[in-house]
């Protein structure tokens, strides 16, 4: 008769099912209930109790139970690794010999560290120190890389990781440092010798390609490999050997004497540990002093410094000038697992008697994880920092690079050269008026908050040459001006008149405040003679409490007004300050309260942009993105297309005479959301984004091309002569076999045509439809697609400013025929007329549509400049043709 324990973990884990063999074995607590198969029936125990759950553990044996596809060491390792909580649970009461369940418990979210105890600071020069070192002389450095079980394939991996870092700080060469590698478990296992790689590259190439095998910790063994081998492929005697051990430290065997008579053969041995390692075997595998030869593996630039700290006298090449080595106390630790006997309980063991057991006491074994300390000494090699001098002024924060170079982290208002001087001047000529909620919306704390914003943001700015007058309002139900423009001659004045400013606590109507300002806001006159009356107007809102009346039409009257309009607030006010400006781009948000004061260089530059977009806000674009809505792309990762094509958008002035943005969608067919003559504002363009679908089915980028070429880029939809063209295609590179070929017929018509693809493509493909490496870019994943915004949107911006061929695409419709002239083209039609060829020669009567009235001087001829307002005028005749029929 057989008795059985099943262990479950939470939640159930399915049972392994049978042939594991016979159990046996030494009971563990009971937490929360256990169940014992006998014959047919099904004893239990209550949650609480002790039980006999018994653990499968054999003589040396290994179990493989394949419904379950898990291997079962029977090594003594195993109950420590294996020992969880039982748990009752109800089971199918079917009849076989023997079931062994085994659980794998859960690895603690702990890392076996070793503890240097100096400040942050020391930390991060031994950090420095360690990636800058190289130890460069005739060495011959053999890795002995623990492959066992014990290690496992991840920390396997890590490993292997550690022993490529380690490469970094040896000047691998035929003549100076050479490298090879030996992975031991049951046996050791030459991966290379000495003397095939013999480059930092290739070394590092061949680490990684190494495979893990497995097998039982027999470092004794793989250190007598290394007695009667001696270092493959090494050098001669004069050579000295570093041998270089990367293990956990359990060790099946005993290493103790192969240990030594290595160390007798004056080869260097490192024991590094890896994983939880016992530091204690570790230490008898290590060279002398061991402080100074064992390692750890989890932070790898301090283990770098440590093996150049230790080589540095007798073997490398003598450090930097005024580096040296200094001890330091350091503390190892390693987690372990723990029998202890907490006393004995009835137990219920087989009878030869039919469906009856006895009893009888067994012990009652708690297995504990604690962890052990090793206090012990590190040496490591320190360098002067480049920051001990204090480089940065006016509170300046210094932040070394390696041992020579550093930079200055300055405070908002400094940074006027590389030591953080103070910068004391916008560099642009405005009257420049803030308007400050001090309603009750903004509490008192948030009204202090914008004055303490207003204080540093112009004592970081107005200085002694500044070009600029600067006045204060305050708002709630009611509008003040207490400090006009230009009635400050000096910051210190300006600021005490900034002091004085006193919360009111109203309501907030930012409507009426804004319409105030453009009537009465910029009437004073200058003090000083030689200011001019006619400097742009700009007035920056701040405000983080929602209007109690309408915003819309006062930010449009004070624009008429020709007021350049800057809204600052928390970002819930988002949408609020966006209808104030007109455009996202002249809208601040800040995150915290903290993150306001982080704006002020952002606020300084819209300042200074008005009257002078930058990039591509100062040319004339027809952008179009094409987006794969396939299949292939999936869902998720569509919304994160759509939400990259929404803010790119962002990044342009969306009108009819700077930039025109249309969308295409595809799957196996294209599909226009919106032509490039759609939407004539950016909040539009963005509502639309918004709005768009997924259609799932397979791609087809070549179709999305060929409906961009003869549906979008045409003057019947929106396009205008004489403008830069960009089709931006997205992509996971899924349907690009038949894309070439419209690629080069949209070049061919002087439209660019840009890929982004994300995920792996075949890059030879890839680069047929973007014609050039400059117009591709490659992305791992769709989540990094955010960071190459800022690249793409440069080279669009530069295609943008680029010459453009007026009859490129051709701007004639109905077979005309462009023919360019100096600085203009003209239109060759055959059967039809308009500058265009855009009317039938019969069409023209009294009951028909008109094209567009000609200026007079269209013969035919276009300048570029009368280009925008002929597509005006035919879309209108466009519309009224609709509404006729």
């Amino acid at each position: 008769m057989w008795v059985f324990l099943g262990l479950f973990p939470h939640p159930p884990a399915r049972s392994i099912g049978s042939g594991c063999g016979s159990c046996g074995g030494e009971a563990v607590t009971a937490e929360q209930g256990v169940f014992i198969r006998v014959g047919r029936r099904l004893l239990t125990t209550p949650a609480g109790a002790p039980g006999p759950c018994r653990v499968c553990r054999g003589k040396g044996r290994s179990y493989f139970c394949p419904s379950d596809k898990m291997f079962l060491s029977s090594s003594p390792e195993t109950p420590r690794k294996k020992m969880i909580s039982c748990r009752f649970v109800t089971m199918n009461l079917l009849s076989f010999e023997s079931i062994c369940i085994f659980l794998l418990s859960q690895a603690l979210l702990v890392l076996g560290i070793q503890q240097i105890h100096v400040g942050q600071e020391m930390i991060g020069k031994i950090s420095a120190a360690g990636q800058l070192m190289q130890c460069s002389a005739s060495l011959d450095v053999l890795f002995l890389l623990d492959g066992s079980y014990s290690i496992g394939r991840g920390t396997f991996e890590r490993s292997k990781h550690f022993a490529g870092k380690l490469c970094d700080a040896l000047d691998i060469h035929p003549d100076r440092v050479r490298v090879g590698m030996i992975q031991f478990s049951s046996t050791p296992h030459l991966e290379f010798p000495l003397d095939s790689y013999l480059t930092k590259q290739e070394v590092k190439e061949r680490i990684k390609r190494t495979v893990f095998r497995g097998g039982s910790t027999e470092i004794g063994r793989a250190l007598k490999y290394i007695l009667h081998k001696g270092f493959p492929g090494g050098r001669n005697a004069s050579v000295p050997e570093v041998l270089i051990i990367i293990s956990d430290g359990k060790s099946q065997g005993s290493t103790a004497m192969p240990a030594m008579q290595v160390k007798e053969r004056h080869i260097t041995v490192f024991a590094v540990g890896i994983k939880f390692p016992r530091w204690e075997e570790l230490h008898v595998l290590a060279s002398e002093p061991p402080e100074r030869h064992l390692l750890f593996a989890g932070d790898a630039d301090d283990a770098a410094n440590g093996l150049y700290s230790t080589l540095s006298d007798p073997v490398c090449t003598a450090t930097a000038p005024g580096c040296k080595v200094e001890s330091h106390p350091c503390e190892r630790r390693t987690l372990e697992t723990v029998k202890e006997l907490a006393g004995s309980y009835v137990c219920w063991r087989g009878s030869k008697q039919p469906n009856a057991v006895q009893a009888s006491l067994c012990p009652f074994i708690r297995w504990k994880r604690v962890m052990i300390k090793h206090p012990s000494r590190c040496f490591r090699t320190v360098c002067p920092d480049p920051c001990d001098s204090q480089p940065c002024q006016n509170g300046g924060t210094c932040v070394p690079e390696g041992l020579d170079r550093y930079h200055c982290l300055c405070l908002l208002g400094y940074g006027g050269d590389i030591h953080c001087a103070a910068k004391l001047s916008l560099e642009c000529s405005v009257d420049l008026l803030f308007l400050v909620d001090s309603s009750a919306g903004v509490t008192l704390e948030g009204f202090l908050r914008f004055k303490a914003f207003l204080k540093r943001f112009l004592q970081a700015v107005v200085g002694q040459d500044s070009p600029m007058s600067v006045g204060v309002a305050q708002y709630d139900d009611d509008v003040k001006i207490p400090i006009e423009l230009s009635q400050h001659k000096d910051t210190f004045s300006l600021m005490k008149s900034i002091d004085a400013l006193n919360f009111s606590g109203g309501r907030t109507l930012t409507g009426r405040a804004l319409q105030y300002i453009a009537q009465h806001g910029f009437r004073s006159i200058p003090v000083f003679a030689d200011v001019q009356d006619d400097l742009p107007h700009v007035v920056v809102l701040l405000t983080d409490s929602k209007s109690q009346d309408s915003v819309a039409e006062a930010a449009k009257y004070a624009k008429d007004q020709n007021l350049f309009l800057i809204g600052i607030g928390s970002s819930f006010m988002r949408a609020e300050l966006t209808t104030v400006t007109g455009n996202p781009q002249q809208t601040i948000v800040y995150s915290d309260p903290q993150d306001l004061f982080n704006r002020m260089p952002e606020l300084q530059r819209k300042i200074c942009s008005v009257g002078n977009p930058e990039g591509c806000q100062a040319q004339s674009l027809d952008l179009a993105f094409a987006v794969d809505a396939s299949s292939g792309v999936g869902p998720e990762n569509f919304l994160h297309l759509r939400r990259f094509v929404r803010s790119s958008c962002l990044h342009f002035v969306i009108n009819r005479d700077v930039t025109q943005i249309a969308l295409v969608i595809y799957g196996s067919t294209a599909h226009t959301v919106f032509a490039l003559d759609t939407h004539t504002s950016t909040s539009a363009v963005l509502q639309a984004i918004d709005q768009v679908p997924f259609l799932g089915d397979s791609a087809s980028a070549g179709s999305a091309l060929l409906h961009v070429y003869s549906d979008v880029m045409t003057v019947q939809k929106g396009a205008r002569p004489g403008v830069n063209k960009v089709v931006v295609l997205l992509t996971n590179g899924g349907g690009m076999q038949d894309a070439a070929a419209q690629a080069q017929q949209l070049r061919h018509n002087g439209i660019l045509v840009f890929v982004v693809v994300i995920g792996d493509t075949e890059r030879d493909t890839l680069l047929r439809v973007a014609g050039s490496p400059t117009y591709l870019v490659h992305i791992s994943s769709y989540e990094d697609l955010q960071y190459y915004q800022g690249l793409i949107i440069e080279r669009i911006c530069e295609e943008a400013r680029s010459p453009v061929n007026l009859c490129k695409p051709n701007p004639c419709m109905n077979q005309g025929v462009c023919i360019l002239g100096p600085g203009s083209y003209r239109c060759e039609c055959h059967g039809w007329e308009g500058p265009h060829c855009e009317t039938s020669k019969g069409a023209l009567r009294g009951d028909s549509p008109r094209s567009p009235a000609l200026p007079p001087r269209s013969h035919g001829q276009w300048s570029p400049r009368g280009l925008q307002h002929f597509s005006r005028a035919l879309q209108h005749s466009k519309r009224q043709m609709d509404q006729r029929h």
